[in-house]
């Protein structure tokens, strides 16, 4: 059940009104229904991966009073890691499996020898990347004593399978949503209504910018070798602006559909295309992702205590496992490493903690200093991201050895240019509005709050009618495959 689809718009007023009205503000009749519709949603999906969902909830939940009810550490450790193993062990045979084998085949054959490891033919189980990780980060807090165990199932399993972040996040942790989830909640009309706000303007990120860049975008990438440098940077461009809305879109509209419940998630996205040097970029893309390799994994390998090589090294290691978090190919890995080295100069010279605040606060325009900043920052994002874009190194390398050779420079040209005309039109007002935003939670959580009610509202109806009249033709979400 997709966020955008006809299908989520009848769901989450049935479940708001069950939630709010049959229950009569009884938490444990709120929490039931929130995980009813939680598994509903997931069923959607495929109704055979709720079981690998529930097994999962099942584990840390057990695991998790485990580690807390054991005195000797030896005792605490094993179930941890029985945690740890069987959760990432089956993330790696859905997820890695082909991926190692594939690898590994082609490894042997280099040196002489013929292997053929065979291939699982299996779905992807929608969202697991992200619910696997919730549960890690509930046991490892449990082991380091940051929280105690949630002893009612059905409690736990909510904070686990919540529908708004069940298959593309924000990750969640246990200190942040379990005590929203054990405390009573009444409905709050300004919290809906923002809400509401923040749902309307993931879906216009989604349906108008999203997937009609993405229509531009495959097209391009789909078949570089036919298209000149220019075009190709275009539809780099393209894609850069795709993942940015398509992903944020979802996460504002998860944001969104959780107020509605009188829950609020982590934020996600900060206006990442804003920053002024790469440090600032990941504090401001998929946030909670980094938050959580930050502090389970960086943090954990020593982070920034041991001298300069060991923060090169953890560095590096948590950019490659990034990568490699968002899927089983070699593309993924070089664009966390790509994304290593640009971030080293910041590091070794200790200046990643520079552009902590938002750039130009209380100001229309930037400096000619931050302007440039932000465009060489963009820049370097835009091609980084022709190598998670692309289907293969082979076919990175070749897009970018195109860009720079003479074609460089002559006009753009590729099918319905018309239509690319408009929706870079609708990017550019979409950027302005972004920055008019910028120092908000989202870009039009207080846009146009103090204009007259009937401008207000126009404003409004204009951005439901852009989603209407500009419905792209793709409708899946980008994260959905990680």
């Amino acid at each position: 059940m997709l966020f955008n689809s006809l299908n989520f718009a009848i769901f989450l007023p049935i479940v708001f009104l069950l939630y709010w009205i049959a229950t009569k503000g009884n938490l444990k009749l709120q929490n039931i229904l929130l995980l009813i519709s939680s598994y509903f949603f997931y069923a959607c999906w495929d109704w055979r991966f709720m079981f690998l969902l529930i097994f999962s909830t099942l584990l840390d939940y057990f695991t998790g009073i485990k580690i807390y009810e054991s005195t000797i550490k030896k005792k605490k450790i094993f179930w941890l890691w029985l945690s740890i193993v069987i959760n990432l062990g089956f993330l790696g045979v859905f997820k890695y499996y082909n991926f190692f084998a594939a690898s590994f085949a082609d490894g042997l054959s280099l040196l002489g020898f013929k292997a053929n490891f065979g291939s699982l033919q299996v779905i992807l189980p929608v969202g697991i990347s992200f619910y696997t990780f919730h549960g890690l980060s509930y046991v490892i807090d449990l082991y380091k004593n940051k929280i105690k165990p949630e002893r009612n199932f059905i409690y736990y399993s909510v904070f686990v399978s919540f529908f708004p972040l069940l298959v593309a996040g924000p990750i969640e942790r246990a200190t942040h949503l379990l005590p929203q989830i054990l405390k009573k909640r009444e409905f709050d009309y300004s919290k809906a209504i923002d809400g509401l706000r923040q749902i309307l303007w993931g879906l216009f990120k989604k349906i108008v910018i999203a997937d009609n860049c993405a229509e531009f975008a495959n097209a391009i990438f789909n078949n570089s070798s036919h298209y000149s440098g220019s075009t190709l940077v275009l539809g780099a461009l393209f894609f850069t602006f795709q993942i940015y809305c398509d992903f944020s879109g979802y996460s504002d509209i998860a944001l969104g559909t959780a107020r509605l419940f009188g829950i609020d998630l982590l934020r996600n996205f900060a206006f990442p295309y804003f920053s002024r040097d790469i440090a600032e970029f990941w504090r401001r893309w998929h946030i909670s992702l980094s938050s959580w390799f930050k502090d389970y994994l960086y943090i954990p390998l020593g982070g920034s205590k041991g001298g300069i090589w060991m923060k090169i090294r953890n560095t590096f290691i948590i950019f490659l496992v990034s990568g490699f978090w968002h899927g089983a190919n070699w593309t993924f890995i070089a664009w966390g490493f790509l994304n290593a080295l640009y971030i080293m100069p910041s590091i070794i010279f200790n200046t990643h903690r520079n552009n902590l605040d938002i750039v130009a606060g209380g100001k229309y325009l930037p400096t000619l200093k931050e302007a440039t900043s932000i465009f060489i920052t963009f820049s370097l994002t835009v091609f980084a991201w022709i190598f998670f874009r692309a289907a293969n190194l082979t076919l990175a390398f070749s897009y970018i050895s195109e860009i720079f050779s003479s074609t460089l420079f002559k006009t753009p040209h590729f099918p319905n240019t018309d239509k690319a005309i408009l929706i870079i039109f609708l990017t550019v007002l979409f950027l302005v509005v972004e920055w008019l935003g910028r120092e908000q939670q989202y870009a039009i959580a207080k846009l146009g709050l103090k204009w007259p009610k009937l401008l207000r509202y126009s404003f409004y109806y204009i951005i439901i009618l852009a989603i209407v009249v500009f419905k792209g033709t793709s409708n899946q979400f980008i994260y959905f495959q990680f």
